[in-house]
């Protein structure tokens, strides 16, 4: 029925039963916002390993980075590696946000600049996850028509999809988040490496992938084409700078009961994800000597749900139903925090602080499930309209940053100012649209140098160099020009990210608000100026960083000498 068996059903409902019944349990237990938005702050270091890894892992990575292998080889790991280099940086970001003491990353922008900044953010970031809503449900949706070989089409996928999400993320919030994604995660790792040992023996072992692929180029991580040095390298700084102002990042680094367990969870869990690229990266590789020859050529969207459909229903009854749910669940685990987190972003810094002040919690709790009904039917329309996985990531990729440099600005520098803050984004985002336009790229072809395009358009690297240094350059420009923010206001926002999070400290309504009776540590700063806030970093925070640097470095060094195995 449908491309599936009897067993496949028999598996899949067991999966939705769970979600449900979670779904119910957890909608008794919010009775405010911050329930709701951040998860009441109770969980501890295992959950927060799971919800990092969760809400950033999902069956649409897979596609995604077996898609970019397929078509060129090994290098396509980096379609999501682009992240490995910031997960050391994770370790040293987490307790900022946590020691924010703040329901979203809106409320930092509101305390540190002003309410019109934070009314940006909330644009910016609620378009950025509709659009990252929209890509995921694709990709898995792709993946599901692949597997069940076209009997279940992509777009009735998405509309089954939506129906779940909504139905446990709207009752539980975050508290049904972050549980859902602890039995999701477990699943996404059995999606991850259950294809592996089937699919090298599908097509004779690494000697095999080699005599099957002459292109020497394809076992290469840095390619002569479009995915080379330079572009390694822009896409890892965009995501650097990007990746604090993705809005449910605020829930996977401070929805914990301590700093040390958003650390751990926020670091840990990403680092899980680059373990499971890998996976994804092999069976790619696999999909090329597999379906070699074929005609019509495989789209390469397909690529990992159809080594799935070939190779799972010869090994045991019941395992696509199973692969299935594993996917479903990636998709959740990501799309239900970042619908939770769009929520709370309208709610809280919109709606709460524009339109309706002074209503019960439970007023902003309601508003905040509708928009999340609304969030989640947008994305619905754009993932009907994006082309494909690839394209549908890298306008993500690119829309990530758009805030980052009035987050970083603001962070390190006191000088940083509300108009430099606009000015930043604005300029930042008239870059890339100006060299989105068609007509840019054919000035480009005939005017840049050649280095600088790539199948007759400007490159992507080159376009990401231009309008992060030019938002960067817009904001120190104009905040030098323009009246600085209050000190007082600035000194109780640097006061509270530089005072660690007490023992049992309770949740306070307002941001950036220190318990009673709790004195700020002195500034200890490595640049000795009034106007910058560059803290000298703990023991644990550099130990923390050197530890997962070395991570990153075994993980380079593995799949390159996987790159040689069978040769």
């Amino acid at each position: 029925m449908l491309g599936l068996t009897l067993w496949d059903w028999a598996a899949l409902a067991v999966y939705f039963c769970i979600v449900l019944i979670i779904g119910i349990w957890t909608a008794r237990r919010v009775s405010n916002t911050s329930d709701f938005f951040i998860g009441g702050r109770r969980f501890g270091k295992t959950m927060m390993v799971f919800f990092a890894f969760g809400a950033g892992t999902s069956g649409n990575d897979a596609v995604g980075v077996s898609s970019k292998t397929y078509v060129g080889g090994l290098s396509g790991i980096w379609f999501q590696w682009l992240w490995l280099f910031c997960t050391p940086f994770y370790w040293l970001i987490a307790p900022v946000f946590r020691r924010m003491r703040a329901l979203t990353t809106g409320d930092y922008f509101e305390q540190r600049y002003n309410g019109s900044v934070a009314g940006l953010y909330a644009f910016v970031g609620m378009g950025l996850l509709t659009v990252n809503i929209g890509v995921l449900q694709l990709g898995a949706a792709s993946m599901i028509e692949a597997l069940t070989g076209g009997a279940v089409s992509r777009y009735a996928a998405v509309l089954a999809m939506t129906a779940l999400i909504l139905f446990y993320g709207i009752a539980g919030g975050l508290v049904a988040a972050i549980l859902t994604d602890f039995l999701q995660g477990i699943l996404t790792l059995v999606l991850s490496f259950l294809l592996i040992p089937y699919a090298l023996s599908a097509v004779g072992g690494f000697s095999g992938l080699h005599e099957g692929i002459q292109d020497s180029h394809m076992f290469s991580l840095v390619a002569p084409g479009e995915i080379n040095l330079f572009y390694i390298i822009m896409l890892c700084t965009s995501a650097l700078v990007g990746i604090v102002t993705q809005p449910h990042t605020m829930g996977t680094c401070a929805a914990g009961r301590t700093e040390m367990d958003g650390q751990i969870g926020f670091a840990a869990g990403n680092l899980l994800k680059r373990f499971c690229t890998v996976a994804w990266m092999i069976v790619g590789l696999c999909g090329v000597v597999m379906f070699a020859g074929e005609s019509p050529a495989m789209d390469p969207d397909l690529v990992y749900g159809a080594v799935a459909q070939r190779l799972l229903p010869a090994i045991m009854p019941g395992l696509v139903g199973i692969f299935l749910a594993a996917l479903i669940a990636s998709l959740q685990s990501s799309c239900d925090a970042f619908m939770v987190s769009c929520s709370a972003l309208f709610t809280q810094n919109f709606y709460r602080r524009w339109l309706v002040r002074d209503k019960a919690d439970g007023h902003y709790v309601l508003v905040g499930r509708v928009t999340a009904v609304v969030v989640v039917l947008i994305a619905v329309v754009f993932s009907f309209w994006v082309q494909d996985v690839p394209s549908g990531l890298v306008w993500f990729f690119k829309l990530q940053a758009l805030m980052g440099a009035a987050f970083w600005l603001g962070l390190f520098w006191r000088r940083a100012t509300v108009a430099g803050a606009w000015a930043s984004t604005l300029v930042g985002f008239a870059v890339l649209a100006v060299t989105s336009l068609p007509q840019f790229h054919a000035w480009a072809v005939t005017h840049l140098p050649d280095t600088m395009i790539w199948e007759e358009r400007f490159r992507d690297s080159w376009q990401i160099a231009a309008y992060l240094s030019s938002a960067f350059a817009a904001g120190i420009i104009v905040s030098l020009l323009t009246r600085r923010v209050d000190k007082a206001k600035l000194d109780r926002f640097y006061d509270c990210l530089r005072t660690p999070i007490q023992r049992d400290e309770l949740h306070h309504p307002d941001p950036f608000t220190l318990p009673e009776g709790v004195t700020p540590p002195p500034a200890r700063k490595i640049i000795q100026h009034p106007d910058f806030e560059i803290l000298v970093p703990s023991r644990s925070a550099v130990y923390g960083f050197l530890f997962f640097w070395a991570w990153v470095a075994l993980l380079i060094g593995f799949v390159y000498w996987l790159s040689g195995v069978g040769a």
